[in-house]
């Protein structure tokens, strides 16, 4: 008989086996797989971006999946909490561009390797390669799981930290729903975010543009009035399925839901300027031909953007490359202005969700104690980290979710004695 377990070794479950230990209670941290802490292991490139810095109202709207829930929950442990716990551990963190916070180490094992030697200090019983069945439960509350073996182990309290569906090869493979669902949960629609776009354009699709990075470009979601639902302004690239880079990924979730509610295709604009407007933009090409009437448009407008994307545009805007600027008419440069701000890509789709680095929709928020993060549906269980259905961009984000939630899950379960 244990007080609490814990179920998942991930980012959300090593804070809650952590929050519990250190109220002296009989913990259990179990995890289905050979190793703990495999997302935190990959995240940010291997070096782990742990949280983000950015005042909370900052952190709120990079969170745009129910981030607002959070603010209670951050009344209790935030971000900051977050910097000091794994100071507290010895792992020094540094800041870095716009607010994410990595180890000094760049070694996102040291993270994990801080967790795992306070789950040992704490005297945190861990049981791997040890999947869960189920939940036990009777009508007012949860009393313990069922391993896969048949095993069966009796809990006062129990947490599910077992992560969304998304990067499977961690372990995250939606195990948690039907046991929230069976609980008598609410689970969302899962779909993909920070993911992938799929487009089957002819350019797209003969892989003229693969590999081609664009740099600080903003990136629009339009909807069926071709109105921008969000813009981001970041890196994006052409991939030979179509999109991806940082502002793509930021899209990616208003895609999913534009496709939803009005169906595919869904028009994504790549403004490659976002500095100055078309007018100014055709003015800039005007003058640069008239500072060098007889040289080649593409040496005279060359460094405006990459070579490659100014080559396409041309193209698609029907000038020679090798025209002189002084024979060119006002109206085919006002159409390599228009593609310059406002390249249109069809897209039909993203990568599936087993492609997407966070999972959108799971256990509804409204069913979640903010402050506690207990089941208003059955007493004694709790839930924490990507199965909620909270989803931010990627930038520890996501990250700083699962660590508070996970904190307050832990620290919440191990009080109810």
């Amino acid at each position: 008989m244990y007080d609490v377990i814990i179920i998942g070794g991930g980012p959300s479950g090593l804070m809650a086996a952590a929050a519990a230990g250190a109220e002296n209670k009989k913990v259990l941290l179990i995890e289905k797989g050979n190793k703990l802490g495999k997302k935190l292991a990959i995240s940010g490139g291997g070096r782990c971006n742990v949280t983000n810095r950015l005042p909370q109202e900052e952190i709120v709207k990079n969170i745009p999946g129910n981030g607002r829930f959070l603010f209670s929950p951050f009344s209790v442990f935030n971000n900051e909490d977050i910097i000091a716990f794994f100071e507290n551990l010895g792992v020094p963190l540094k800041e870095e561009d716009h607010g994410r916070m990595f180890p000094v180490s760049n070694k996102a094992m040291d993270v994990v390797n801080a967790l795992l030697d306070e789950l040992k200090r704490l005297k945190v019983d861990i049981k791997l390669n040890a999947p869960v069945s189920k939940l036990l439960m009777n009508e007012e509350k949860v009393i313990g799981i069922r391993l896969a073996t048949g095993e069966e182990i009796t809990a006062g309290a129990i947490v599910v930290a077992v992560g969304g569906k998304a990067v499977p090869q961690t372990g995250s493979t939606g195990d948690g729903y039907p046991w929230a669902e069976k609980a008598g949960h609410t689970v969302t629609d899962l779909y993909p975010t920070e993911v992938p776009l799929l487009s089957s354009e002819a350019f797209i699709k003969s892989k003229e543009l693969q590999g081609l990075a664009l740099r600080d470009v903003a990136v629009s979601v339009l909807n069926k009035k071709g109105k921008a639902i969000i813009t981001h302004q970041m890196d994006m690239l052409f991939t030979h399925f179509g999109l991806s880079g940082p502002a793509i990924l930021r899209c990616s979730q208003f895609v999913v839901k534009e496709i939803k509610k009005n169906g595919g295709p869904v028009s994504v604009r790549i403004d490659s300027l976002p500095e100055i407007n078309e007018e100014e933009t055709f003015q800039k090409l005007l003058s640069s031909i008239k500072e060098d009437p007889k040289k080649a448009v593409k040496n005279v407008w060359k460094g405006l953007v990459p070579e490659r994307w100014l080559l396409f545009l041309l193209e698609q805007a029907k000038i020679q490359e090798s025209e002189d600027g002084q024979n060119l008419s006002h109206e085919k440069i006002r159409s390599l202005a228009h593609l310059l701000k406002q390249f249109v890509v069809k897209v039909h789709g993203t990568q599936p969700l087993e492609k997407a680095f966070v999972t959108g929709g799971g256990v509804s928020i409204k069913e979640i104690e903010p402050k506690t993060m207990a089941s208003k549906k059955k007493a004694g269980l709790y839930f924490c980290g990507e199965i909620l259905d909270i989803h931010g961009y990627t930038g520890g984000y996501n990250i700083t979710s699962a660590l508070v939630t996970g904190k307050l899950a832990g620290m919440s379960a191990a009080k109810v004695f």
